[in-house]
């Protein structure tokens, strides 16, 4: 009883290790890719590509000779969407800085042509009204959707929905206030910081009809023409390990149809490495976690065989003197130790797949039991699901086997090594 006892406690050690080992890898896989997500958000899989002015001297003619041409075409959109094979969407942008004004108030506005996809891309949510549609941009519709900031400037009063705002001789509809924003910080050298209070937006098909592509600057007392055509396109590939390859075949098209560089690609490289960063130290974590885990239970493996041998060395002794050799002793206890932690190793896995449901029912259990404990948990925890590795499965199940050979080649030694006539002594 009380060897089937020690045996129950072994297999006990190695089930806890493995459960635990499988377990803490779900929830670090989990955490993980909860952190991979946010990463993702701001941009790690995004890939600017900016209008640059180049000398004046390299620009190309725009038709007059005081004015010059550059930047994005959206002929590039074109190519960009039609041979970037890791492509998940793309957003073409024009934008320009603007007085908007509406009755006696008024801001010097950035106006910015888009599409739909560029609130979604920037999560550009709404305080009222909608964003721009499809059908905004079909139909060249005169509409705009105007920054939270900049709709408390032009209507500190009147509700701004249905009413117009007046950027040049046209005058715009107002379908929608975006919700406050924080400007968005830099992040090193790949993504600028960014303003969103100034905005104005509004379909990128009603600001090439109405504004169109040539705009006049002043400068240094004199007028010059710009022909711009797109300021930005933003494509958006599918993966992080895509965003050098996909920027790679972007700037190949670029080099091949602009004569000069008026473009810039940019890649969130901080960012990219930050999500290699904490990818690694994850591994590091979790490969901690799980050795010691196991490395525990196959302590409490070597006890309990070291227990055995010094209960059984009558037993040893007998078999010795009936002519047992020393490598048959060795293989009895190895096998023994083989056993214990092969018995072990399968409960834990088995143990180990409950790890998704044992979550959802304790989220489920607290959210129905304790709402306010519920309520004052940070959103990544109640959001949190574990995700189960299958290699974490596997390793586990081998290591636990591996550290109960290992923890009993010691105990089944110095079986091995006993004088039969001293073990047949033993009391």
């Amino acid at each position: 009883m009380l060897h089937k006892l020690r045996s129950a406690l072994a297999v006990l050690g190695i089930l806890i290790g493995v459960t635990a080992v499988i377990w803490l890898v779900a929830m670090g896989e989990g955490v993980s890719w909860q952190a991979q997500q946010q990463i993702k958000d701001l941009g790690a899989t995004s890939i600017i590509v900016r209008s640059i002015k180049p000398s004046e001297g390299s620009s190309r003619e725009a038709g007059g000779r005081m004015g010059i041409a550059y930047g994005l075409l959206r002929e590039d959109f074109d190519r960009i969407v039609a041979n970037v094979p890791t492509l998940q969407r793309a957003v073409p942008m024009r934008e320009i800085s603007r007085e908007v004004r509406r009755g006696e108030q008024f801001i010097d506005a950035q106006l910015i042509g888009c599409t739909p996809d560029y609130f979604t891309m920037n999560r550009l949510g709404m305080a009222r009204g909608r964003p721009l549609s499809e059908l905004d941009m079909e139909s060249y519709a005169n509409v705009a959707v105007l920054a939270y900031r900049a709709a408390e400037k032009l209507f500190p009063i009147e509700d701004p929905l249905g009413r117009t705002v007046q950027v040049g001789q046209e005058f715009y509809r107002v379908v929608g206030v975006a919700a406050d924003r924080n400007a968005a910080a830099a992040i090193g050298g790949s993504l600028d910081a960014r303003q969103y209070d100034r905005d104005v937006y509004v379909p990128l098909s009603t600001f090439r009809s109405r504004i169109g592509d040539r705009v006049f600057t002043m400068r240094a007392g004199s007028t010059q023409l710009e022909t711009v055509e797109l300021s930005q396109i933003t494509a958006v590939v599918d993966e992080m390990r895509d965003v050098d390859s996909s920027a790679g075949v972007i700037k190949s098209l670029l080099e091949r149809y602009h004569k000069t560089v008026d473009y810039a690609v940019v890649v969130p490289k901080e960012l990219l490495e930050q999500a290699e960063t904490m990818r690694a130290m994850f591994n590091v974590l979790l490969v901690l976690i799980a050795g010691i885990s196991l490395l525990v239970g196959g302590i409490g493996i070597m006890n309990i065989m070291l227990a055995t041998v010094t209960e059984r060395t009558r037993e040893i002794g007998i078999r010795r003197a009936l002519g047992a050799t020393r490598g048959e002793i060795v293989q009895q206890f190895l096998w023994e130790t083989v056993v214990l932690s092969g018995t072990g190793g399968l409960l834990g896995v088995a143990f180990g797949f409950l790890c998704g449901p044992t979550v959802t029912a304790l989220r489920q259990g607290i959210q129905t039991l304790l709402p306010e404990v519920w309520s004052a948990l940070p959103p990544n925890i109640r959001n949190l699901e574990p995700r189960l590795a299958p290699w974490s499965v596997i390793a586990a199940f081998a290591i636990s086997v591996g550290v109960g050979i290992i923890f009993g080649i010691y105990p089944a030694r110095r079986a091995a090594a006993m004088d039969p006539i001293e073990a047949l002594r033993h009391e």
